[in-house]
């Protein structure tokens, strides 16, 4: 093989790297937290900045039992469709199971969504305002 070609190889071999890194997905994780002593309910971060095939992973660290459940006002047909097929073992209409023990975890592959918001909340703790929100790229 000739340097020129050598070079030309090498440059798109590195260049392939290079594209692959940038695209490569991304994990997050949510803490599921409560004081119920004090009424505070979260969810930590509460904004998720994330792309399509990123992984969000919701762990419970306290006040069990939580859920992740998307605001489905608004949502288009193709955007609902896409988070239920998302949302493995749901419970319901854009609901996760219930998360019931402490170290639980539930992993969510985020689809292909428009770049937009997307809140969600958690069903138990509805009614102390435990919200969070997805924010697609």
């Amino acid at each position: 093989m000739s340097p020129r070609v050598r070079s030309v190889v090498v440059l798109l071999l590195v260049s392939a790297s290079l594209a692959s890194r940038g695209s490569a997905q991304a994990t997050l994780v949510v803490r599921l937290t409560a004081d119920p002593a004090k009424k505070e309910y979260r969810f930590e971060p509460s904004e998720v900045s994330v792309k399509p095939n990123d992984v969000v992973i919701f762990r419970v660290v306290s006040g069990a039992p939580h859920s992740i459940v998307f605001e489905g006002g608004g949502l288009s047909s193709q955007a609902r469709g896409a988070l239920n097929a998302a949302l493995v073992r749901r419970a319901g209409d854009l609901s996760s199971p219930l998360l019931t023990n402490s170290g639980m975890e539930y992993r969510l592959v985020v689809p292909s969504l428009d770049p937009g918001s997307y809140p969600f909340y958690c069903l138990p703790h509805r009614a102390y305002d435990m919200r969070g929100e997805l924010q697609v790229k």
